[in-house]
């Protein structure tokens, strides 16, 4: 055989070899590597945009890079076990390296911390402690194993700093197996809870989501403020987990925010697709947290089973990971 024939045989083994490593591993795969390179703001058209002036508008994705702004998420844990309690710890440092101890309050709080498995089938909504050094930490445990993003949400107290959204991939250890995105629904049930969607999402264009809480058939209509308003809205798009800014309308207090049984956001969709949305609300006493997925009108056919159907209910449980992810303090 000659030279060029060799190489040309080889290198169709190998591909075959990888092609069929690759077949296997959506099947079931041990995770207990390190999550690849998260992607930074120069591989991003959506992260572009974020640094742009205004770029956390209504048509900016954010936590698909782990720098932007002269800021970067340097997370001290990037592989934890499934099915344990364990420590994530991480530190924001600024263009100097040095940790960052200021920030502004947001929402009562100066950094959120949400952590999403890939399929989106696990979600939490933290808040970590920081210590005096600049380094945040908490105890999380996450059901499943499989690839995680994290994202921290903040705004540093430095003058004319913007708010931010820093992300970084985080290994679950174990026997992983994703599962399929949950079909499009517009209500959602968890702990007796029924949440109803009404509203779109549409590509680059500002629109309104209201979500009613009811129980046991009755309008819930004496919410408690939680994170500073009714209700708190995060917004993942499916595939790369682009994390989306949605702001409540109204606050507690305002003399005219209703607390229930609706709660309004007003959300823009960076680009066509599917999103899934994660509704934390409180009442009496306990957080509790409602997901949806929902597709754009102009998005193709995203795997989900059933887009949009009228009276398609989803429900959260507890042990999936949806709704007993929350810290308080």
């Amino acid at each position: 055989m000659k030279t060029p024939m060799k190489i040309t045989a080889f290198a169709a083994a190998l591909a075959a070899s990888f092609g069929a490593a690759y077949g296997v591993g959506n099947v079931v795969a041990p995770v207990d590597t390190a999550p690849p390179p998260a992607a930074h703001s120069e591989h991003s058209a959506d992260a572009r945009a974020s640094e742009e002036p205004g770029g956390h508008g209504p048509s900016a994705a954010g936590g698909l890079q782990i720098s932007e702004g002269g800021y970067t998420l340097d997370l001290d844990t990037p592989r934890v076990p499934a099915g344990r309690s364990s420590e994530l710890r991480f530190t924001v440092r600024d263009d100097d390296g040095r940790p960052v101890t200021a920030y502004q309050r947001e929402h009562d709080k100066e950094l959120h911390l949400i952590l999403a498995s890939r399929d989106l089938g696990t979600y939490r909504h933290l808040h970590p402690a920081r210590a005096a050094d600049g380094t945040w930490s908490i105890a999380a445990d996450l059901p499943k194993a499989g690839d995680y993003r994290l994202f921290a949400d903040f705004t540093p107290a430095a003058e004319g700093a913007k708010n931010l959204t820093l992300g970084a991939d985080l290994a679950v250890s174990g026997a992983y197996r994703p599962a399929p995105l949950p079909a499009a629904a517009e209500v959602a049930k968890v702990d007796g809870y029924t949440v109803t969607l009404d509203g779109a999402l549409h590509p680059e264009k500002a629109g309104e989501l209201k979500l009613s809480v009811s129980r046991d058939g009755r309008p819930v209509t004496d919410l408690e403020p939680y994170l500073g308003a009714y209700g708190h809205l995060v917004a993942l798009r499916s595939g790369d987990l682009a994390y989306l800014h949605v702001h409540p309308g109204g606050e507690p207090g305002d003399g005219t925010t209703r607390p229930g049984p609706e709660v309004t956001f007003t959300a823009t969709a960076p680009s066509p697709g599917a999103y899934r949305l994660f509704l934390d609300f409180k009442h009496e006493g306990k957080v509790r947290t409602a997901a949806f997925t929902v597709v754009t009108a102009d998005a193709p056919d995203q795997g989900t089973g059933t887009q949009d159907t009228p009276g398609n209910t989803q429900e959260s449980h507890d042990g999936n990971g949806i709704g007993d992810g929350h810290s308080h303090e």
